[in-house]
């Protein structure tokens, strides 16, 4: 589950880089509509599909506070039903999943538009009650003076044991007729935050 969790403590660290925060006191906030945390699935051992959520909303206050959070509700498998099925077997009609973190705000140098640079970062995530420590490498680049990009660096792959959701698993499985539906998804995202007022 860590793995999972990350996909949004990541942006935190990038966006408290020295220079950046001194230059926006304000903090930072999650570009929503450029934003998206993408998993896949196989089902039948033979068919991959892909899924996303992207109602996303988070924000870094300007004393390093990291907060994201995925809107569960807004799971996209591209079948109707499905989507209602997850809400409701494997989400639990949970509002979301969030993730917190405390960044150092010098932690990384300062990057020029155009840099980039690949960092570790740690945070704890909270999904259907569980809480779980996280950490995972991200890319993060300066796209211009007001916007930072964040996204995996790799895929990352996560397993229903850790986000404790094979019950909701095993039902989506039986609705759909299906013999099998792996327990192992690979996770990528991509995270825009630009400069703006939030709390400290």
């Amino acid at each position: 589950m860590r793995n999972f969790k990350l996909a949004t403590a990541a942006i935190v660290i990038g966006l408290g880089s020295g220079a950046w925060a001194d230059g926006h006191a304000g903090g930072w906030v999650l570009n929503g509509d450029q934003s998206v945390v993408s998993f896949g699935s196989v089902k039948g051992n033979v068919t991959g599909e892909a899924h996303t959520f992207t109602g996303l909303t988070g924000s870094v206050s300007k004393d390093g506070a990291a907060t994201v959070e995925i809107d569960l509700n807004s799971v996209e498998t591209n079948i109707d039903i499905r989507n209602e099925r997850m809400i409701e077997h494997v989400f639990k009609a949970a509002p979301n999943a969030t993730l917190k973190a405390q960044v150092d705000m010098a932690a990384l140098d300062s990057l020029a538009v155009g840099e980039s640079t690949v960092t570790e970062i740690e945070g704890d995530v909270a999904f259907l009650g569980v809480e779980a420590p996280v950490y995972m490498d991200v890319f993060v680049m300066r796209t211009d003076e007001e916007n930072v990009m964040v996204t995996t660096n790799s895929m990352m792959f996560i397993s229903t044991d850790e986000l404790e959701i094979n019950e909701g698993i095993d039902m989506l499985k039986e609705l759909a007729g299906l013999d099998q539906i792996t327990r192992t998804s690979p996770v990528t995202f991509r995270l825009m935050f630009s400069a703006g007022s939030t709390e400290s």
